[in-house]
């Protein structure tokens, strides 16, 4: 057998000598890997940025400018395609160079003709191009701007890459195939930084993860902002346009719309017509490389603008004198997005000509001409904004995108999964013509957590109850979670027996809850262990359903607007008369929760500042005047005191004292229990009026044991206090015998109260 030549060290000393240098080996290796995993945790982010023209390049650029200032955090690798590798377009891959950026890769990716088939063959050859270029880069994240078919081309090649793709600019809306194609990308894209608030909301509706999506406003903006005011703005204007004064000339610019091209070249024709009638010096730039260009450059050649004085053509101008001469002009005029969108800053007026940028938001410096069939109504709108100013819109930024995004790209953490998740909205299920389907009772297993009981039902689909269940509540929260579940099982197996279909699990209980999470935040102290509780993972797991828990007050406000008062009313408050006082706002159809799931705390409203100690600690609040434990106090202090029996009064000696005593009391004349309970009704009356002065609802819903006996005087101290605007408002009794259960099991039964988790 062959030795290991670590079995010849038989010497004890040497043996000793080489376990030590083994020990030391091993350790320093471990710090080794130690610090290499540190190393590999601080990895700078790799970022390739894409830009195919010069309008892209304008955003794109601070955000490189940006990431270039950062080289201990992000390594910047630049890649250039398009028409900025086109002489017809100024070759604007120099003024890339010129910023002192190195430029990693250079596609030509334009198959010229300018038509329709040439935009399909160009992202054809772009997407032939780009894989070996991502493979030799292999980028952590690559930034796309737009809605550009090239910018198509780079989304689709690194999506099927499995390469993150942050877009620029997604959600807006502009009127043209521009749109479809910015969806796309955004589509493909796993992170957004938008502009505006509401292309944020349509990128939420588009089902994109509100997680990933950055309101940052426009990256051009940080630049405009800060350099616009220069000195030298008139040296600028006088290169390009030669001796003219400062808000006394145009700047045109003007691109063809693909999905309606030879109306598009109709309205550039006219508004070349009304700039020549206008007699205004005018700076007029060559139109993108999108299908129909040609033929608007030939138009323009036609009518001779090359050549006329009054008009100077341009290919290209770098952005940061383009600015100076969008700021300082009297008028902008044509389709581009520089219109409705960077104009606006200066308050530069500006005539959007067609349906190129008719869906952007715009601010009041924008006059849109959509169709003309004569140059006399562009020549109008001339004469209605040439020379004018407004104020500056600052709808697309606020100089602060740059920031953002980086620390937006800082927070990435590449060892998340690479698979987007859609945020999808519930989809209700089509009826089936399924003989079972149709015999069966659509129901919902509801949970209801008292203080006192612990109680769950079958509830179908109408609000009727099928079958109850009701056990004292447990103390520990290990007894109480088991409880539950076999509650639920037995509730299951009948189900089965009876055709009953259940759909999910709806749970109310007091305290605070998440109930996009399904945790009780914080619970009552009547349901004792119940606080940072997660119900949803334990009872869905055990289960196989899902599982909705809301608060027991929203749970009631939830029940009337499913089957009772509230039914078909958009605006009302439920608010719970018993034990303690709770409730729940109903505000445009939707449950109010609050930014930390504590709106609705309707019992700690405070109507005195040295009123009786509430439960919560505080002093004044309704539940400490009107509450079911507040009545039984003040009733234990008649008592003690024995002013609490009158004549005809049935009392037994070992009969515990209840708020119902109290009132009986009242009823029989007893003037100490009648001043409470008036007292009682004032302070919840006045509660409801600071409700109806804050959310305005057009229904109050009083539910609980008590209700029956506030309903009259709550209507009667809004009537006598209340402001004249909701004295009407009227005060009524909820007619539901069981608020909380049905709440619950309305989450599930009706899809509008449903949370999408």
């Amino acid at each position: 057998m062959e030795k290991h030549p670590w079995s010849l060290c038989v010497n004890p000393h040497s043996l000793s000598i080489w376990k030590a240098k083994k020990l030391y080996y091993l350790r320093m290796q471990g710090n080794r890997e130690k610090m290499e995993g540190q190393n590999q945790c601080k990895k700078k982010l790799r970022v390739c940025v894409a830009t195919c023209n010069r309008a892209d390049y304008s955003k794109l650029a601070p955000i490189m400018f940006g990431i270039k200032s950062h080289p201990d955090e992000f390594e910047l690798e630049v890649v250039v395609l398009g028409s900025h590798l086109i002489d017809d377009y100024g070759n604007t891959f120099r003024m890339i160079e010129q910023d002192d950026f190195d430029i990693g890769s250079k596609l030509h990716t334009i198959v010229r003709g300018e038509d329709e088939a040439a935009m399909v063959e160009s992202v054809g050859l772009a997407l032939v191009k780009l894989p070996d270029v991502l493979q030799r880069l292999r980028p952590d994240i690559l930034v796309v701007h737009g809605d550009r078919f090239d910018a198509l081309a780079l989304a689709t090649a690194a999506a099927l890459m499995n390469i993150r793709i942050l877009h620029l600019e997604g959600g807006e809306v502009s009127g043209t195939i521009d749109d479809s194609i910015r969806h796309a990308i955004s589509k493909l894209a796993h992170y957004h930084a938008c502009c505006t608030r509401r292309a944020e909301q349509h990128l939420i509706a588009m089902c994109e993860d509100h997680s990933r999506i950055l309101l940052a406003g426009c990256p051009s903006y940080d630049k405009l902002l800060s350099t616009h005011h220069r000195d030298d703005h008139m040296d600028i204007i006088k290169s390009w346009l030669g001796d003219v004064k400062e808000h006394d000339y145009i700047v045109a610019l003007q691109h063809p719309v693909t999905t309606d091209i030879q109306h598009s070249i109709k309205i550039y024709g006219l508004m070349l017509d009304a700039l020549l009638s206008f007699k205004k010096r005018t700076l007029i730039l060559f139109p993108n490389i999108d299908a129909g260009s040609k033929e608007m450059v030939r138009v323009m050649r036609k009518k001779g603008i090359e050549q006329n004085p009054n008009f100077r053509a341009v290919k290209h101008i770098p952005f940061e004198q383009f600015i100076q001469l969008v700021c300082h002009a009297g008028c902008m005029i044509g389709n581009s997005s520089c219109g409705v969108r960077e104009a606006g800053a200066f308050g530069t007026p500006v005539i959007n000509l067609g349906t190129r940028q008719t869906g952007r938001e715009t601010g009041e410096n924008v006059l849109h001409v959509r169709d003309a069939d004569t140059h006399n109504k562009i020549y109008h709108a001339l004469e209605l904004q040439f020379g004018k100013r407004y104020p500056c819109s600052k709808i697309y930024g606020d100089g602060s995108a740059v920031p953002r995004i980086l620390k937006f790209l800082r927070t990435i953490d590449l060892d998340e999964p690479l698979q987007k998740t859609f945020c999808f909205p519930p989809v209700k299920e089509c009826i089936s013509q399924d003989i079972d389907h149709i015999l069966e009772t659509q129901s919902a297993l509801s949970v209801d957590l008292g203080g006192t009981n612990l109680r769950v039902a079958i509830v179908c689909m109408r609000g009727k109850i099928v079958n109850k269940y009701t056990k004292p509540n447990p103390k520990t929260f290990e007894a109480r979670m088991e409880l539950i579940l076999e509650m639920c099982r037995e509730a299951m197996q009948y189900a089965v027996h009876n055709n009953c279909r259940i759909l999910g699990v709806g749970v109310s209980t007091g305290g605070r809850v998440n109930p996009q999470e399904g945790i009780v935040l914080h619970s009552t102290k009547l349901i004792q262990e119940w606080s940072s509780v997660d119900l949803r993972t334990p009872i869905s797991d055990a289960l196989h359903l899902p599982v909705w828990v809301d608060n027991d007050g929203n749970c009631a406000a939830l029940a009337e607007k499913k089957f009772g008062h509230g039914k078909g009313v958009e605006n009302f408050v439920t608010v719970i008369t018993g034990t303690g006082i709770g409730g729940g706002i109903i505000h445009h159809n939707e449950l109010v929760h609050g930014s930390t799931f504590c709106a609705a705390e309707l019992g700690h409203i405070m109507v005195s500042l040295e009123g009786p100690e509430c439960s919560c600690g505080s002093r004044g609040c309704i539940e400490a005047y009107a509450s079911g434990m507040a009545l039984q106090k003040e009733a234990k202090r008649l008592h003690d005191e024995d002013l609490l029996k009158v004549e005809g009064m049935d009392m037994k000696l070992s009969e515990p004292i209840t708020a119902a005593h109290l009132i009986n009391a009242a009823k029989l004349g007893n003037p100490k229990a009648n001043a409470v309970l008036n007292k009682a009704a004032t302070a919840l009356g006045v509660g409801i009026i600071n409700i109806l002065h804050i959310v305005n609802p057009s229904l109050v819903i009083l539910s609980g044991v008590l209700a029956s006996y506030y309903q009259a005087p709550v209507q009667h101290t809004i009537s006598e206090r209340a402001l004249f605007s909701v004295q009407s408002i009227k005060v009524v009794t909820s007619d539901l015998e069981e608020p909380a259960l049905l709440g619950a099991a309305s989450m599930v039964l009706d899809y509008e109260t449903r949370r999408i988790y």
